[in-house]
């Protein structure tokens, strides 16, 4: 469950970015069509459905990358291993902000950091809000349902009924519209219209659609601001397609019909319906009676415009051509140890699977035998780790055991270094034998912590070469 709200956290930091610039965008687009900046929000609502994306060197996303940016299509603010990292750092892509937030360093003699229990208790509060949030909007859907079981049908897919205020499209597969008792016959025209472009453009979907996703990331402000203002413009835009359709003399009757039925104070929770009075009804009214019929030139040129900021929203930023990086020699290994990826998976905890398993690989392979995968003893101390083979060859398994033996405690003593809270290494052979190497063992045998070997590849040579040593001996 972390491992999806680390996911969860990544797309949201990356959409709250993208939705802020979205926010500038619109400043930008004042006097356009709505429908322009309408559209704009599609990169936002991409960026928080899908965690990987596309990588271009045109993304707008280029000042807010974070440092661990790679070709793998993910924005990595908060790594997927951060629970496991010795100091770990929320890179929320700026460079100045990087340390504002203080994130507790590991402790060496636990077996879990105390980042995995910070990330355990924050994915345990995000699904609480996401359950708690769902379940409210249901029970209000349901309640809005059985309100509406006795309206009565005018024509078409009209409905009236005395059991609300405001107008509204209500119902996902057979949308319908709704209208409370006493609207006027010069109001209804404008009332229909205006849902039925609703109706027309699925906007009855999109807008469920974008509350589910808002649920989804529940924790970020940001987004909870761009679903108004996505409410906004997804209702300005309707009111201009309804001002098209009628034509600009209609303006003053579809704004008053407008302030009418918003003074009903009808007021739906931030999923409900697309009802005809709400979303800042004092902007729209501006709107209405402001809007003109934009030339095709205007048309073409924003649609150019937006295409443009929704690719570059949503497409990751470039990572760095590996010409451009510092070329390094392959790594020769030593004694058959590859001492560059022993380093890389050094790590503090015994319960790290993939660093435990990418040590055990950096390390030679015994003679005839064949792994069989590894199991973790973290439950409680002391901390184990016993490495599984099973036979390949017709070896008697006493010449097997010879040919394998200094190599097990030579490799034993070498993850005793590495891993810095296990405290036995054990390695068996399936209906054979095992070995194992326990901490104290392996101090007693070096005169010392075997840890100190673990500071860079240098030490580690020179603890390979002392357990040869005394292996000859």
């Amino acid at each position: 469950m972390t491992g999806m709200f680390i996911t969860v956290v990544n797309m949201s930091i990356t959409a709250g970015y993208v939705a802020v610039a979205v926010m500038l965008a619109r400043l930008l687009f004042k006097r356009l069509p709505k429908r322009f900046s309408y559209f704009l929000w599609l990169a936002v609502a991409l960026r928080l459905l899908v965690p990987v994306s596309f990588t271009a060197g045109f993304s707008l996303l280029q000042v807010v990358r974070p440092r661990s940016s790679s070709a793998t299509g993910l924005m990595e603010y908060v790594p997927q291993d951060i629970g496991m990292q010795k100091s770990p750092v929320l890179d929320i892509g700026i460079r100045s902000l990087r340390q504002l937030v203080p994130l507790p360093s590991a402790t060496p003699l636990a077996s879990v950091n105390p980042m995995q229990l910070i990330l355990w208790l924050g994915s345990l509060i995000w699904v609480t809000g996401v359950a708690v949030i769902l379940l409210y909007s249901i029970v209000m859907y349901l309640r809005l349902w059985s309100m509406l079981r006795t309206a009565t049908l005018v024509q078409d897919r009209i409905f009236e009924t005395d059991r609300i205020r405001s107008p509204f499209v209500f119902g996902f597969l057979k949308p319908r519209i709704y209208i409370p008792t006493g609207i006027s016959k010069e109001e209804l025209p404008y009332i229909v219209a205006h849902e039925q472009v609703h109706i027309s453009r699925r906007d009855y979907l999109i807008k469920p659609a974008a509350y589910l996703l808002l649920v989804i990331h529940w924790f970020n402000p940001v987004l909870w601001i761009s679903y108004k203002l996505m409410s906004k413009d997804m209702e300005m835009s309707c009111d201009e397609r309804v001002m098209k359709q009628m034509g600009g003399g209609e303006k003053r009757s579809y704004a008053s019909t407008l302030l009418t039925i918003s003074m009903n104070g009808s007021r739906w929770p931030m999923g409900g319906p697309l009802a005809f009075g709400e979303s800042d009804v004092k902007a729209r009214i501006t709107n209405i009676l402001a809007y003109r019929k934009p030339t095709s030139w205007v048309i073409a040129t924003s649609m150019l415009v937006v295409a443009v900021l929704v690719t570059g929203f949503t497409a990751n930023p470039k990572p760095l051509q590996q010409s451009m990086l510092p070329v390094t020699p392959d790594k020769e290994t030593y004694s058959g140890y590859d001492l560059d990826k022993l380093m890389k998976n050094k790590t503090l905890y015994v319960g790290n699977h993939v660093k435990v398993g990418g040590l055990i690989g950096a390390m030679p392979k015994p003679v005839g035998l064949e792994g069989k995968g590894i199991s973790l003893q973290t439950k409680s101390q002391p901390y184990g780790v016993t490495v599984n083979y099973d036979r390949t060859d017709d070896l008697h398994p006493e010449e097997e055991m010879e040919a394998n033996q200094d190599g097990f405690y030579r490799n034993a003593i070498m993850l005793l270094s590495l891993i810095d809270n296990v405290d036995s290494i054990t390695f068996t052979v399936t209906n054979a034998y095992s070995v194992t190497m326990t901490r104290g063992e392996a101090e007693y045998l070096l005169g010392g912590d075997v840890r100190q070997y673990a500071e860079d590849e240098s030490s580690l040579k020179n603890l390979i070469d002392r357990i040869k040593q005394f292996q000859n001996a």
